[in-house]
């Protein structure tokens, strides 16, 4: 291949991107794939090296459809197909005006936007792309002089770290990926056993976990529906395991008896298998419907498309992903109302094994989980999503490695993943009592999915959203996105101090008080002062159930509001209440019966301790008087272990579909 790189008879050199370059480490991510047969027989050449003509986009939009080449991705093309029905979306990952071959302005390079956790993220590529005997070996459009679908697949592939990473995956993630929206999946196979459903229906969304197509009549022509097989399916006899196909319309046709027929038109990323069922070309199913309804019928499916009927559709096909509509002026649109979701809010957060990573509600650590406020002002419906980061590990600006886990061997990108929505009255509750009723809403079970999604329609109030993963200590970030037809807001619940160990009879209950030490009120300094009694106190009770009064039984943090960089020295000390005396005039001989002691520059001090029973007060403090600052106490007593009546469920690590033949020409 000749050297692109330097400037001919004048001209400025064409970009060749220096973070994802044109050798085997692009191309290849340990060879694990049927990929690795290609080693050694790709060359990489620009599009007015591969046809005279090229450009972005066919003027016959229908040829600008992806065709599915040597790499297994079909369900990032069948992602595609969303953007060509949304003007919008389309330019905002591929933005218009950028100056193509032909333009004065070329340079040989090509800019591309992708929503990654929350942002739109900017990656730029040179428009080398792969080809074996001068043609491409992987995605194209159905014109061959278009290119808009391999460069995007190119830009990908840079965003994953190679090409092979986009072999396998989910439909859904590469949805969310091009347009910022959300997407789910359902289920078109049976639930199982008797036992299974049964267990099921703990769970608000199993009623709608099967697809139903009336469902999505208020979005039928706006949403994008993709159907993928785990199975050979009898009527695609030459597609193979794991494969997605995108499905382009379905309507009701009325047949010659009077009836309906509820038929679906069916694009295969291959471009070409043709469907070997009943409503294939002068297949039987036709003559059941008019003749110049059949003709109409059969004039729309273009190159890779088939027909099916609804019946053929829910027995050959084990699941479909449904992307969420997006409106011109970008709010998303339910799929189960057509309403406008207009109100928008995301938080970010992490489980932290020994911190925040409690596990599912079958685990007494379950209430150290990450805590969300969601605030509904009126009535309206709300979409919640908890979507998780891939367990990457970056070694490049963009090549990225997996990370490997051996307590995850199920699915070694993503945790198992669940979300639990309650309804409390106010923000001041009892978070063990309410944590031992059936939450509001949930998702189906903990799934190893990237994001799984909750739906409902909520009154006015408070709610509280609990995010997990199945198993306690497992780490990740995640992102909680909330979308509603009515006002809301979302907030996160300050984090306790780490959660004791728990013992077989007991669980923690976790209280907080919110206070600060006003410079000539309530910051009266440590014991060296006579102010020391001036700083806020807070009394709290210690059971006289012996089963938890043995052993460390009480623990307290102190955290303190201000900067890193201009932090006080604090410390805190327990005092007994003695009988007949008030709990917010202690003694002044007292002698404290734990303390937290001595004061340090630091945010947060903390001290687990054994009290007997009886009323205690802890009265924190600064070194000096007179230092003012806002703090939290944060107080866990063991209580007596109440048994969450709750079985979460584990769910199967999802089948990423990817199949196709490397066949070389």
């Amino acid at each position: 291949m000749k050297e692109e790189g330097r400037a001919e008879c004048g001209r400025p050199a064409l970009y060749e991107d220096p973070d994802f370059r044109c050798v085997d480490a692009s191309l290849f991510s340990g060879s694990s794939t049927p990929l690795a047969r290609l080693q050694g027989d790709i060359t990489w050449l620009r599009p007015q090296e591969i046809c005279p003509s090229p450009a972005l986009f066919p003027s016959n939009i229908s040829l600008g459809h992806a065709k599915q080449g040597l790499l297994g991705d079909c369900w990032f093309l069948c992602a595609c197909t969303f953007l060509l029905k949304n003007k919008q979306l389309l330019n905002k990952v591929l933005p218009e005006d950028q100056p193509q071959w032909g333009d004065s302005r070329y340079r040989g390079c090509f800019h591309f936007r992708f929503w990654q956790q929350g942002h739109w993220t900017e990656v730029t590529i040179d428009d080398r792309l792969p080809c074996i005997n001068s043609a491409l070996c992987f995605s194209c459009c159905h014109s061959p002089t278009a290119f808009w679908v391999a460069l995007l697949e190119k830009a990908y592939a840079k965003l994953h770290g190679s090409y092979e990473r986009l072999w396998a995956g989910q439909v859904s993630e590469a949805l969310v990926d091009l347009t910022g929206g959300l997407a789910e999946r359902w289920s078109l196979g049976d639930f199982g056993s008797e036992e299974e459903q049964r267990t099921a229906q703990d769970s608000d969304q199993v009623r709608r976990k099967r697809l139903d197509l009336n469902l999505l009549d208020p979005v039928k022509d706006d949403c994008v529906l993709s159907c993928s097989t785990h199975s050979t399916p009898g009527g695609l006899t030459e597609l193979d395991q794991y494969h997605a196909l995108t499905v382009m319309e379905w309507l009701d046709v009325k047949t010659v008896s009077g009836g309906e027929v509820r038929l679906l038109r069916i694009r295969n990323p291959w471009g070409r298998r043709y469907w070997g069922g009943a409503w294939v070309w002068r297949g039987a199913g036709w003559d059941s419907v008019a003749p110049d309804c059949a003709s109409e019928l059969q004039a729309r499916v273009a190159e890779g498309e088939f027909w099916l009927d609804e019946a053929e559709f829910m027995s050959q096909f084990d699941d479909v992903t449904v992307g969420y509509p997006i409106s011109e002026e970008g709010y998303l649109k339910s799929i189960y109302t057509g309403n406008l979701l207009t109100h928008s809010h995301q938080l970010a957060g992490r489980w932290v094994k020994g911190h925040s990573a409690g596990g599912s509600r079958n685990c007494g650590s379950y209430g150290s989980n990450p805590k969300f406020w969601l605030k509904v002002c009126e009535r309206g419906e709300v979409v919640v999503s908890l979507l998780q980061c891939r367990k990457w590990r970056n070694t490049e600006k963009y090549a990225q490695t997996p990370v490997e886990d051996s307590n995850n061997m199920k699915h070694q990108h993503y945790q198992a993943i669940a979300l639990h929505l309650w309804k409390v009255e106010k923000k001041r509750f009892n978070l063990s009592r309410m944590l031992n009723k059936p939450p509001r809403a949930s998702t189906h079970c903990h799934a190893y999915e990237r994001e799984v999604v909750l739906h409902g329609q909520l009154e006015p109030g408070f709610y509280l959203l609990i995010p997990s993963t199945y198993q306690p200590g497992a780490e990740a970030r995640f992102l909680i996105r909330v979308f509603s037809s009515s006002s809301i807001s979302l907030s996160a619940m300050k984090s306790p101090a780490p959660p004791l160990p728990l013992t077989a009879d007991s669980e923690w209950e976790t209280s907080y008080f919110c206070s600060s030490w006003v410079e000539g009120k309530t910051a009266g300094g440590s014991r060296n002062f006579l102010s020391h009694w001036q700083n806020p106190c807070f009394p709290f009770t210690v059971s006289d159930d012996p089963a938890v009064t043995s052993g460390v039984n009480v623990r307290v943090t102190l955290h303190q509001s201000r900067p890193d960089t201009d932090l006080h020295p604090i410390g805190f000390h327990i005092y007994k209440v003695l009988e007949g005396q008030s709990e917010q005039m202690l003694s002044r001989d007292e002698e404290p019966v734990a303390s937290c002691v001595p004061h340090c520059y630091t945010q947060d001090v903390s001290l687990a301790c054994s009290l007997p029973p009886g009323v205690y007060s802890i009265v924190p403090s600064t070194y000096q008087p007179d230092c003012s600052a806002g703090f939290t106490v944060s107080l866990a007593r063991r209580i007596q272990r109440k048994v969450v009546k709750s079985q979460e469920r584990l769910g199967k690590a999802v089948q990423e579909v990817s199949h196709v033949s490397v066949m070389q020409s």
